[in-house]
């Protein structure tokens, strides 16, 4: 479950980072439509609460003894409580949003229909989990880490190369892409302040902080994967403006990135670009699939069985 509480600093920042982000297509989606709002939404507000979650519970939650939410809930409140957090656990850390969206990047390659295309990515990626639990998530989570910023460096590469660089994506977004806001109302933005507090119960940090060697590593660890979230986001953002650039009349927004690699990667590197956006989605579907399976095993069956009251 925590890999016997051995997670070095290198290993916990590369599976935190691949596991929180999961949702490659939704971000290009909205790179696309909103510009550098993509940033204000979905980056500095997860990056504020990271930083809380680093300062202030890391060295709570590996100082305990108890590996789940919860377990803690349990200590503190009971069963009937533990219970009830572990129903709410297991909601957060569904992947149904994340299979959906590796079906449709399986899809987009092999072809043939999205119920296949999603059973099919989702038993791939659980599959490495089975045997070898959280530790084998972990060694898969360092070499996706590698793949998702290796495949962003090089489409923005190959876009800056024949392109230009930000002179050419200042002239060509319209104004309101290129404000902070993206043109949003204030209302809308100050929302996903709400939204992301979810970080500070999210259990793929609780389950890695639980994992590290000690309360140092896990606060570290937090705070480093804040900056590596920030340079994925400069690639990831900074690419979709590059595909609203180059294809302003796109039909279909969630297929942003896929539909740039079409436009501007010779056929190799096309490859590899969507290896890369596998591997970002694919570390999500691992990790939640496998805090979900510990859940519903053992927080939900297992705390409601007789044997356990």
């Amino acid at each position: 479950m925590v890999a016997g509480r051995t997670l070095t600093l290198p290993a916990f920042v590369a599976t935190l980072v691949a596991t929180w982000y999961g949702g490659i297509l939704g971000v290009g989606e909205f790179a696309y439509s909103s510009g550098l709002a993509t940033w204000t939404v979905f980056g500095l507000p997860y990056y504020l609460y990271a930083v809380v979650y680093a300062l202030f519970l890391a060295h709570r939650v590996r100082g305990a003894a108890r590996l789940t939410i919860p377990d803690t809930l349990q200590a503190a409140y009971g069963r009937p409580c533990a219970l009830l957090g572990a129903l709410f656990v297991f909601l957060l850390v569904t992947p149904a949003p994340y299979v959906l969206m590796l079906g449709t990047l399986f899809q987009g390659i092999f072809g043939g229909s999205v119920e296949w295309a999603v059973i099919i990515g989702a038993l791939i990626s659980v599959g490495f989990v089975v045997t070898g639990g959280f530790n084998t998530d972990v060694r898969t989570n360092i070499f996706q880490f590698v793949l998702m910023f290796a495949a962003f460096a090089l489409i923005l590469g190959f876009a800056v190369t024949r392109h230009g660089g930000f002179t050419f994506l200042a002239a060509q977004l319209p104004p309101d892409l290129k404000k902070p806001t993206g043109g949003l109302p204030p209302a809308y933005l100050l929302v996903w302040y709400f939204i992301a507090l979810w970080t500070l119960v999210d259990p793929g940090f609780h389950q890695r902080c639980s994992a590290a060697r000690d309360a140092r590593t896990a606060r570290r660890g937090i705070l480093i994967s804040v900056g590596c979230w920030a340079v994925f986001d400069f690639l990831t953002v900074t690419t979709g403006l590059y595909a609203r650039a180059l294809l302003p009349d796109l039909k279909q927004t969630i297929n942003a990135y896929p539909a740039l690699s079409e436009a501007l990667l010779p056929p190799g590197a096309k490859g590899f670009f969507w290896v890369g956006m596998l591997a970002t989605v694919m570390s999500t579907v691992l990790s939640y699939t496998f805090i979900a399976a510990i859940t519903l095993g053992r927080d939900i069956v297992w705390r409601a069985s007789p044997r356990h009251a």
